[in-house]
This record gives C-alpha cells, sequence and structure tokens, in this order.
C-alpha cells in the first residue's frame, strides 16, 4: 500500500471514531496507537528536492495533521478521565453539576420506589449520575480535541521539517558519494 493509502485509510478510520457519539473509550486508545505505528511506519513525508517545494508542503502537512489526528485519539479517554493530564476546573465543576440534577431527576421520577426499595433508589441515581457527567466530560473533550490534534501536527510538521533541513545541510559520507570509506570494513579496495 502507497503511502497516500495509508495516510487515507488511517485518516478516514480516525475521523470516523472521532465523531463517534457517547463517552471516550480506551478503545479508541488503541485505534489511535495501531494507526499510529501504521503511519509512522509505512507513511514517509516526501524528500525535498528544488523546484518541488508545494509538493514538499503538502506532504508534510498531510503527514502531520493525520498523526495529530491519531494522537488525539488515542490520548481522548485519558483527557476525559484524568485531571491532571487536562485540568477543565470549570468544565469538570459544572459536569459535576449535571450529575447531581441528573440523580435529582432520577430521585423524581422514581419517587415511589423509595418507599419500597431505598437501594434500587440509590443505584438508579448513582447510575444516572455517572453516566450524565461521562457525557458532559465526553462532550468537553471532543470540543478540545482538535486543538490536541492540531498543536501535536504544528510539532510533527515543524520537527520533520527541521530533522529534513538538517539531514540536507549535512555532508555525504565518501561511501555514499561513490568513494570508498577507509573506515568501512567491507569496502573493496582496488
Amino acid at each position: 500500500m502507497g503511502d497516500a493509502g495509508v495516510l487515507g485509510t488511517a485518516l478516514g478510520v480516525v475521523l470516523a471514531f472521532s465523531f463517534a457519539q457517547g463517552s471516550w473509550q480506551w478503545f479508541s486508545t488503541y485505534l489511535g496507537v495501531t494507526l499510529l505505528v501504521v503511519v509512522l511506519s509505512f507513511g514517509r513525508v516526501a524528500q525535498r528536492a528544488p523546484g518541488r517545494q508545494a509538493a514538499y508542503g503538502w506532504s508534510l502537512a498531510a503527514y502531520s495533521l493525520v498523526v495529530g489526528l491519531c494522537v488525539a485519539l488515542a490520548i481522548a479517554p485519558a483527557l476525559q478521565r484524568w485531571d491532571w493530564l487536562f485540568p477543565m476546573p470549570g468544565t469538570r465543576q459544572g459536569c459535576a453539576q449535571s450529575g447531581r440534577y441528573e440523580s435529582l431527576r432520577t430521585e423524581a421520577a422514581l419517587g415511589g420506589l423509595a418507599a419500597r426499595d431505598a437501594d434500587a433508589l440509590a443505584h438508579a441515581q448513582q447510575e444516572q449520575s455517572r453516566e450524565a457527567v461521562d457525557d458532559c466530560l465526553a462532550a468537553t473533550t471532543t470540543r478540545w480535541l482538535p486543538a490536541y490534534a492540531l498543536g501535536t501536527a504544528l510539532l510533527v510538521g515543524a520537527g520533520t521539517w527541521w530533522w529534513a533541513r538538517s539531514r540536507a545541510r549535512r555532508p555525504e559520507p565518501a561511501s555514499v558519494r561513490g568513494g570508498t570509506s577507509d573506515a568501512d570494513p567491507f569496502s573493496r579496495r582496488s
């Protein structure tokens, strides 16, 4: 599969799961990491060549954006669950308030159950509250994922551009230019 096919497949799968509804699950981390490995293993940025700067720029942009999307997909569940990674203090507090509200709604809807089975009511309240908090955090995470993806893409693009530029400035070893090198034990001597 060529670079375009690998990158296109990765982009399609990442976008499909990025727009998924509901709470981010750890399977998206597995998918993001798997796609990242595929892209890094088989995807290559075009080589810089005189007169082909536009093609190089487009290739670098595509590669960087796909890597950014894969990373965002991989870290989405962690962003949602770990406040040290993505603090969102106002949002997390607001999501907790949504959970309390949903608990009160459940109690109001199942008020007759309280007299018969308080444990069942408490369980229903806890489940509804947890689901409301998860959905709230998932929605917030989904809104912030493009920022993380773009930030990663910018870092990857800048790093790849710098690496290619520094590599182009290095002189080629004698063995690559066609000569022999004394340091190469496998070179032929005449």
